[in-house]
């Protein structure tokens, strides 16, 4: 069998990623190597999320290296994923999935044991993420919010440098990058109640969709429990119509007796309120669309 290229953003996190995916494609009996692409969401660092044009722009260039056939695949982060693939290329598979919960870390100089989610009054807290944003304000009004960018140790850095009282990252990130968050006070939130993105804390790998061989290598390594469950959180975003930057989050799980639980919030813009939604059922059948009726807009 031929080597394997992994087409990659070339970040700390985006590089555990694609290592992560060549161990685990070793472990079958397949070598592969990375191929590192700079993509728009690398170099443009001055604007946050929401005003850089287009979707997908962590994706593109990567996805343009696969249609010419410059790697065979590629691994990236499933929420920054667009809910629809460009033409002639596919999702092959799913990782498993790391803790999706967004955490908030805190200077430990500024921690308020007697607040909501140990913010003191008036906190500054760097996110440019539209839907922490929107959540945040609903539970703590008072918090003042700034865009933050850059990778994660980067904004950690900024952090320590006291440019914010507090910071919001993704769980998955930190745990796997196993960094040192000793110096900060790390608050996780409940997924329950601070609703991740959808397939937050999840992996998935991108071919050809005409590349049968790479097609049938990635069904190998398939979570098909981890695809029931982000399946139904990225129907809701399709549904919806919205970009992976929109204030929604959705968040399922399934329970021992296979029972499906989805919980989504969701605001019109980041500094609206927030509506929410909690519905269970047996099956998946219609559930997304249950949701997105709960959230009105259905």
């Amino acid at each position: 069998m031929k080597k394997i290229k992994i087409g990659t953003r070339g970040s700390k996190l985006a590089l555990w990623q694609a290592e992560f995916t060549k161990k685990t494609l070793s472990d079958i009996g397949v070598e592969a190597e990375l191929v590192i692409i700079k993509t728009k969401g690398d170099v443009v660092q001055h604007l946050s999320f929401d005003k850089i044009e287009g979707k997908g722009f962590f994706t593109k260039e990567i996805e343009d290296a696969l249609l010419r056939g410059d790697v065979d695949m590629a691994v990236h982060s499933m929420k920054d994923m667009p809910t629809t693939q460009p033409d002639g290329l596919v999702l092959g598979a799913v990782s498993y999935r790391e803790n999706p919960a967004d955490w908030l870390i805190i200077q430990k100089e500024k921690v308020a044991d007697d607040q909501l989610f140990k913010l003191k009054k008036s906190a500054v807290v760097g996110t440019s993420s539209a839907r922490r944003k929107a959540q945040l304000l609903d539970y703590r009004s008072d918090v003042q919010l700034l865009d933050i960018r850059g990778n994660v140790p980067t904004r950690l850095d900024k952090l320590r440098r006291g440019d914010f009282d507090a910071i919001m990252l993704a769980g998955a990130g930190l745990s796997r990058l196993e960094l040192d968050l000793s110096d900060f006070e790390v608050v996780k939130l409940n997924t329950k109640e601070f609703v991740p993105a959808p397939a937050q804390g999840v992996l998935t790998f991108q071919c050809c969709a005409d590349d049968t061989d790479t097609r049938k290598l990635l069904q190998k390594i398939h979570h098909p429990e981890i695809s029931a469950v982000t399946n139904v959180e990225r129907k809701v975003l399709k549904l919806i119509g919205g970009g992976c930057h929109m204030p929604l989050g959705v968040y399922c799980e399934r329970d021992q007796m296979g029972n499906y639980h989805v919980w989504a919030a969701m605001a019109d813009a980041w500094d609206q309120p927030v509506k929410r939604v909690q519905l269970s059922q047996s099956t998946s059948l219609n559930l997304a669309e249950k949701v997105v009726e709960g959230l009105g807009r259905g």
